[in-house]
């Protein structure tokens, strides 16, 4: 993987220099995409005959940050740049600047400007805009790019490549080329699909939603209600959360691990986790609960008995009872509370009177009943809960 890293690294740049010093012609696009084979980019298409009839804007899905790039080796097409700055970066990744750096609108009414224009080659837009790996579900499409003109043709998009996964979530571009220079092969599969027109009185939106609804059945996945600023707040949310966990040692990086296991195809578990623990926060909002009516019973204890109860009174009824064996720990005078009687009992295995060393109500009795040893814990749960909570 490291030797076809570094022999492509050299290659790509003769791949641009070539693609650069050429004009934008057949000749022009069976060289680069020969030479894009060496580099492991190979680019498959289905229904050529249909590929361009007619159609001012093509509509695809996002897949990868390269997307415009393996279409534009089939067809002649230009791809707006909708973020980013303008310069030397936008224009060597092959986006089209239309120096309108306003709203929507703005970008609407220039793409409309240029599609009047017949010597213009086609538009190739993203609605979605934001890349997904592909296999699940569709992103809601925005309906920008229905505005333009009346008519677009779908074009379905499908990559596939072994051992890492395509479009690791919060990945750069940089990262994503990286990686395909690594992996042995990656393959682009281009369905081209019938130009649809508008029908009358629809609306952006609703055209935008069919024409959704028809790349979605083309590719058999779901056609969610999901947007990109959605996905975008998903990412902010997993990151801040990575760097609250208390058990994430370097500030989440087990988080991180978990995104690369789904990225290689395996699964990798936080090294302060147990096997089989759920990867998600739940476990750690549940044990942060327990840790609050028993601060003397170690973390680590308690998030074990959460992952086998998943209940927040069961796992403290299991420390309470002394079915999870512990030890206590150590706190500095004047601290959190000490345990209660029956907690250090359990702890030592001594069933019996032992004296309590807080002020928190405690049994001063093991009871041998099952019904009083309940309501015995029914009532030391009340008074943990009322003492957490002063």
């Amino acid at each position: 993987g490291l030797c076809l890293l570094v022999l492509r690294l050299f290659i790509g740049v003769h791949v641009f220099l070539v693609s650069c010093a050429l004009p934008d012609s057949v000749v022009r696009r069976f060289i680069v995409r020969v030479m894009c084979s060496v580099l492991g980019l190979l680019v498959r298409q289905s229904d050529p005959r249909l590929r361009g009839a007619g159609a001012r804007v093509f509509i695809a899905n996002h897949v990868t940050p390269f997307d415009h790039n393996v279409v534009s080796l089939l067809t002649s097409c230009n791809t707006p740049a909708l973020s980013g700055a303008p310069g030397f970066i936008c224009w060597s990744r092959g986006f089209m600047e239309l120096g309108v750096t306003g709203s929507r609108a703005e970008l609407v009414d220039s793409l409309k400007e240029y599609s009047a224009q017949q010597g213009n080659p086609p538009l190739l837009l993203f609605p979605e805009e934001a890349a997904t790996n592909g296999r699940a579900g569709l992103l809601r499409f925005s309906s920008w790019p229905f505005s333009i003109l009346d008519e677009v043709q779908p074009v379905a998009l499908q990559v596939r490549r072994p051992l890492v996964a395509v479009s690791v979530a919060d990945s750069s571009w940089i990262t994503e080329l990286l990686w395909t220079f690594f992996v042995p092969f990656t393959v682009y599969q281009v369905r081209w699909m019938p130009s649809v027109p508008r029908r009358a009185d629809e609306r952006s939106e609703d055209f935008a939603l069919r024409v959704q609804e028809l790349l979605a059945m083309e590719l058999g996945v779901v056609s969610t209600r999901i947007t990109a600023a959605d996905r975008t707040e998903h990412m902010k949310r997993l990151r801040h959360t990575a760097q609250r966990l208390p058990f994430a040692p370097g500030g989440g990086s087990w988080l991180w691990n978990l995104s690369l296991g789904s990225a290689l195809g395996g699964s990798l578990v936080p090294p302060s986790l147990p096997r089989g623990a759920p990867e998600d926060v739940k476990v750690v909002a549940m044990a942060q609960q327990v840790k609050e009516v028993l601060p003397h019973v170690p973390l680590e204890v308690i998030r074990t008995d959460l992952v086998q109860t998943n209940c927040v009174d069961t796992t403290i009824a299991n420390l309470l009872e002394g079915r999870v064996h512990f030890l206590p720990e150590s706190k500095e005078p004047g601290d959190l509370p000490a345990p209660s009687t029956s907690q250090a009992a359990a702890a030592s295995g001594i069933q019996g009177s032992v004296p309590a060393p807080s002020p928190k109500p405690a049994t001063k009795q093991f009871a041998k009943s099952p019904v009083e040893r309940h309501l015995s814990l029914q009532e030391r749960k009340r008074a943990l809960y009322d003492y957490a909570r002063r």
